[in-house]
């Protein structure tokens, strides 16, 4: 309920109904898509709160023109192209269009992107991405979204911690604990991590699950190396060769996401190190390639298709006091790039 003296927006009338915005936008504008009894319900609370419409209202809140915007780290990357796919599925059910921003991640350039979709009025705007480990570089983006949700926008995240939003959270320590237990199984000791630059929340906590697995078996993280580089195709290439080159004694890579496992893949293929029987090598997020590659990944799968659509209905339902989270759970996918350890 508004405060008294407040403008009546439509996301009162919404929450009042029980209803998303873009239902309720639906149903006062009369257009196909509610049943006469969710319409009639949303027009008899309207006429008891004195709801008046208006166009940028009617725009923001989510109606056949509607827009939700979606920023991603990297628009070339499987895993935001899976998650894009869920968001788009749901935004056609709902008749809302999808703008895709490309933060490059890159904190400046992802409040550049959020700033632009404010200004261009869109009523939902996503972000799947990892997150920043220092809380400063994500208070401006924290601040510009909480200021888009008062003015009646609505806000979800993927993979984010520190927004203060609705979140859909993948499993990235678990599954890291998973994936590092799965070499662990099978012999490997001498185990290297391909992972992306530091900063990130999603390296942290994969990293986390490593360790947890690692300290099970009475080693550390601190004895293994961890070479850091773009979260991409190059930066595992680039990690690969730095691991070949100084830990030679190497038999198990662990690349915290599927496209550096791609680049890993391609060095090895490059010098001619037999995957699996010289080195073993897993990913995470089981991207549709993963299946196809030769060998065929070992990863971790998380749901993203799914990831998408759960995060714009977490967007589309009336805001909660407190901010929601759904977490992703993950399955261990074995496949051809994983076998046993080679003996010394």
């Amino acid at each position: 309920m508004p405060k008294p003296g407040t403008r009546l927006r439509l996301i009162d009338v919404a929450e009042r109904a029980g209803v998303s915005l873009a239902t309720a936008s639906r149903a006062l504008a009369g257009r196909e898509g509610v049943s006469e009894e969710v319409a009639g319900r949303v027009r008899q609370v309207a006429r008891e709160l004195g709801y008046v419409a208006n166009p940028y209202a009617r725009t923001l809140a989510g109606g056949a023109s509607s827009t939700v915007g979606l920023v991603v780290h990297q628009v070339d990357d499987p895993y935001f192209a899976e998650i894009a796919s869920g968001v788009i599925e749901i935004a056609g059910q709902e008749g809302l269009l999808v703008q895709i921003c490309h933060s490059g991640r890159d904190p400046d350039a992802e409040l550049r992107q959020l700033r632009h979709l404010i200004a261009q009025r869109v009523g939902i705007i996503l972000v799947a991405g990892s997150g920043y480990n220092d809380p400063r570089v994500e208070a401006e983006a924290r601040a510009e979204l909480s200021e888009f949700q008062k003015q009646g926008g609505r806000v979800a995240v993927i993979g984010r911690h520190a927004l203060g939003v609705d979140a859909v959270v993948p499993d990235n320590e678990a599954g890291s604990r998973a994936l590092a237990g799965h070499l662990l199984d099978l012999g490997h000791r001498r185990i290297a991590i391909a992972a992306g630059k530091e900063g990130l929340t999603t390296i942290a906590d994969r990293l986390a699950g490593v360790s947890a697995a690692l300290r099970q078996r009475g080693l550390s993280l601190a004895s293994i190396p961890v070479v850091h580089g773009d979260f991409t195709r190059a930066g595992g290439r680039m990690a690969a060769e730095q691991i070949l080159c100084d830990h030679p004694e190497t038999t198990a890579i662990i690349a915290l996401n599927d496209t550096m496992a791609i680049g890993v893949l391609s060095t090895l293929r490059a010098h001619r190190i037999a995957v699996p029987e010289r080195m073993s090598v897993v990913g995470f997020d089981d991207v549709s390639v993963a299946a196809d590659l030769a060998p065929s990944l070992t990863t971790i799968r998380l749901p993203m298709t799914d990831m998408g659509r759960m995060a714009l209905n977490l967007a589309l339902k009336p805001r909660a006091a407190r901010p929601r989270r759904r977490p992703t759970g993950h399955l261990l996918v074995v496949r051809d790039s994983t076998g046993p350890a080679p003996a010394s």
